[in-house]
């Protein structure tokens, strides 16, 4: 939970307001306290809502409609004015940790977890449809966990199911991945109580398998997959419970199940009043356990006064625990992390104070013993020879050191390395995680604590809005780099038809980068695309190549791993064809090159990471001789892919906030937009904000900024690395521009052919 932000009010509707608890596209959400001492959740409708009559007609209409669901597995409705200047809905406040919180931190729900799970939301969905509403949004977000059950809530875009269509332009109804395809496909104004069914479905199948039956990824991808595709229920051994799941994901509404049906066909026992919480595993459990406790302890809090001109908020200590009560943090026992250092940064392991005798840390969130080891470690070398480039300074106003938490990889372990970097107080900012998986599992937790987060290889087309904005994604995303791979192949001689290849066993990474090459062709070219995806494991590529070139590709993409980006060439070798073949750089390993063996020549590779004089073994990029000689002086060898971005974003973050510190040091000025040299070899520009609260944006007593601070200065700086350009979308904060690099696969090497070529225009 947050503290209240200047203009936030003190009191709504009888509530004394205590903080968020998160926001939205169409509202605020508080937590508050009755004069009886009751929790709840309000949800404030923002003003260009309220303001509206067609949503107030809406808002109006459901929040009547909400009020007759009585159920004890929906979270009641206990107040709303739809009438007043600012419309406002409080519902009971439910301290248990959702249902993505648990599958996130702890893994799937065993069978027994998700069969009680199903029979109880089953019933708060057939109260819902009882009082003639249709929810829309059922999701794990939407389900609470507590110790004698779940509870359904947000009934925020539930309608009246008679009703005609109120709508808003731009609302979207419902969540991708467990939208029904009635709604998937545009339908959603006449969307029943079978869509929730099919929501239901997805839920369940998510607690029981840890994902979502449909993928995740690009909002297109997941629609297409839910109208076309399979639900994929691999991982769900109990054959009752998969067959239950299939007949709720039915394509078509009719051969959905009743959620009244679903009550009676789950024979599964459910927890009686009072019962603990053993019908979910104990690590659940305990979470469950403390967040209760926390909220119960939870102290009185003075009525926060906000004003233009005063603020007054709960003390840092006092902040600190609704944060851990709103958060359920979980302490954790030594052994958690395979790789837990804080050193110096001098090559000897030391590094000399500051002459103010400062000293902060640089955090790196990397897969340092996982499948990508590599990039993991040559990300950690870039921030350790920035942070050495900054302490080197004889006029540095404070000292940086370097704390190493490894993920392995594995999600869980990423949101516990989070849970770390975001109690350390004197952690400025994270480099990482390696992979979209990992930074996924870990936004929440970074999030939560306004740690600024910068990734330069999680590439995934989007991620979930967070409140707080202090992600950035410090790299072109696989849509940006659909744009070079389209421009290359496409805009050659001769070529008309791109074939492209997408390969399961490359897994989100291969299914966004080959969808949006295929989406992006026709809108960047006058060519057509002939697009195939093949299961993951398949071994022989042969007969999908011949459909490529029967159906007259001139050129090839392989959207996939190493593995079977070798078995393409070799298939595609054994043809004729003679045009240009490019993979992605997920393929572009030296296991292609060892398994393609001369089938790899001539192959071309798109890569969001430049070569600084060591990937290709050839001279590198201009302007990173210095970089390239401390690499080697310090690690022994060139630097790899990857290290020269966490260089450059390390960079970044330490001039932003020697920009902070040295504002503050001259009286609270920030910078007025003029570009400053930079600590690590580039140059910078940007804004320092104002009106911070006091844990996240004003200094500390030692002049450590605060992260809400470093989160804006970071959103708003210019910065030139070594590498690219970094500057950030100001709506998601992702990286401005398609920079990519080309590679080619020659004499049984990567060769470095330079920046991707752009289009002219």
């Amino acid at each position: 939970m947050d503290a209240l932000r200047p203009g936030d009010p003190a009191r709504i509707g009888g509530h004394r307001l205590l903080g968020r608890l998160g926001a939205g596209g169409m509202g605020v959400v508080y937590l508050g306290r009755t004069e009886a001492g009751a929790l709840a959740a309000i949800k404030v409708i923002l003003p260009d809502y309220a303001g509206d009559e067609d949503f107030r007609t809406r808002f109006r209409r459901e929040t009547e409609a909400a009020r007759r669901v009585d159920s004890p597995w929906a979270v009641p409705v206990t107040g709303a004015d739809t009438e007043s200047e600012t419309p406002w809905l409080a519902t009971e406040f439910v301290p248990g940790p959702t249902l993505s919180e648990v599958v996130a931190r702890c893994g799937p729900l065993p069978t027994r977890s998700v069969h009680v799970l199903g029979r109880l939301l089953s019933r708060a969905l057939t109260a819902v449809h009882g009082a003639g509403l249709v929810h829309r949004d059922v999701k794990p977000g939407n389900v609470l966990l507590t110790a004698d059950g779940p509870r359904l809530i947000d009934f925020g875009i539930a309608r009246a199911a008679e009703a005609t269509a109120l709508t808003v332009t731009g609302l979207v109804v419902g969540t991708p991945g467990f939208l029904p395809p009635e709604q998937a496909t545009g339908a959603g104004a006449g969307a029943g109580p079978e869509g929730d069914v099919f929501s239901l479905g997805c839920l369940l199948a998510y607690a029981a398998t840890g994902r979502p039956p449909f993928g995740s990824g690009a909002v297109d991808a997941l629609l297409y997959r839910t109208v076309h595709d399979e639900p994929d229920l691999a991982g769900v051994d109990d054959p009752a419970l998969r067959a239950l799941l299939g007949e709720c994901l039915a394509k078509d509404p009719a051969a959905r199940p009743a959620a009244a049906d679903l009550d009676t066909r789950i024979a599964e026992a459910v927890p009686g009043d009072g019962a603990s919480a053993d019908w979910l595993p104990e690590d659940v459990a305990r979470m469950i356990a403390e967040r209760s406790a926390a909220m119960l302890a939870l102290p009185d809090i003075e009525a926060t006064v906000n004003t233009s001109a005063t603020t007054r908020a709960p003390a840092p200590a006092r902040r600190r625990f609704l944060a851990l009560a709103a958060g359920g943090a979980v302490a954790l026992g030594a052994g958690t992390f395979a790789a837990v250092r804080l050193i110096g940064d001098e090559p000897d392991g030391r590094s000399g104070a500051s002459p103010a005798g400062r000293r902060w840390v640089i955090g790196v969130h990397a897969d340092l013993t996982g499948a990508q080891k590599a990039a993991g470690r040559a990300q950690e070398r870039g921030v350790r020879l920035a942070v050495d480039r900054f302490n080197s300074r004889t006029d540095k106003p404070f000292t940086l050191a370097v704390k190493v938490l490894d993920d392995g990889g594995d999600p869980a372990r990423s949101v516990r390395v989070a849970e770390e970097f975001a109690r350390d107080r004197d952690v400025l900012a994270v480099i990482g995680p390696t992979g979209d998986a990992a930074t996924g599992a870990a936004l929440p937790a970074y999030d939560e604590a306004v740690l600024p987060l910068l990734t330069v290889s999680s590439l995934q087309i989007s991620y979930p809005a967070r409140v707080n904005a202090a992600f950035f994604q410090a790299s072109p995303s696989y849509a940006a780099l659909s744009m070079p791979i389209v421009n290359r192949l496409l805009l050659g001689p001769d070529v008309e038809r791109l074939g492209v290849l997408i390969d399961r066993s490359g897994g989100q990474a291969a299914y966004q980068a080959g969808y949006a090459t295929n989406l992006m062709t026709p809108s960047l070219t006058t060519g057509t695309t002939h697009p195939r995806v093949v299961p993951a494991g398949t071994s022989d590529l042969g007969p999908v190549i011949a459909d490529l070139l029967g159906h007259r590709s001139d050129a090839l993409f392989y959207a996939g791993d190493a593995a079977g980006g070798a078995r393409a060439a070799r298939a595609l070798a054994a043809t004729p064809f003679k045009g240009p073949s490019m993979a992605q750089h997920t393929a572009m390993r030296p296991e292609f090159l060892e398994r393609a063996g001369e089938a790899a020549e001539g192959w071309e590779f798109i890569a969001p990471f430049t070569d600084a004089g060591g990937v290709s073994g050839e001279p590198g990029v201009p302007g990173a001789a210095d970089f390239v000689t401390a690499h080697r002086k310090r690690f022994g060898a060139a630097p790899a892919a990857w290290s020269a971005e966490a260089y450059d974003v390390t960079g970044l973050v330490a001039q932003e906030v020697a920009a902070l510190v040295g504002s503050a040091t001259k009286g609270g000025a920030g910078p007025t937009g003029s570009p400053t040299a930079t600590p690590s070899g580039g140059t910078s520009s940007g804004s320092t904000p104002s009106g911070d609260t006091p844990s996240a944006g004003t200094p500390s007593a030692d002049g450590r900024p605060g992260r809400a601070a470093l989160v804006a200065a970071i959103a708003a700086s210019r910065y030139e690395g070594i590498s690219r350009t970094y500057v950030f979308d100001e709506e998601r904060q992702q990286l401005v521009g398609q920079e990519a690099h080309l590679y080619r696969a020659e004499g049984g090497r990567y060769r470095y052919l330079g920046p991707a070529p752009k289009p002219k225009s």
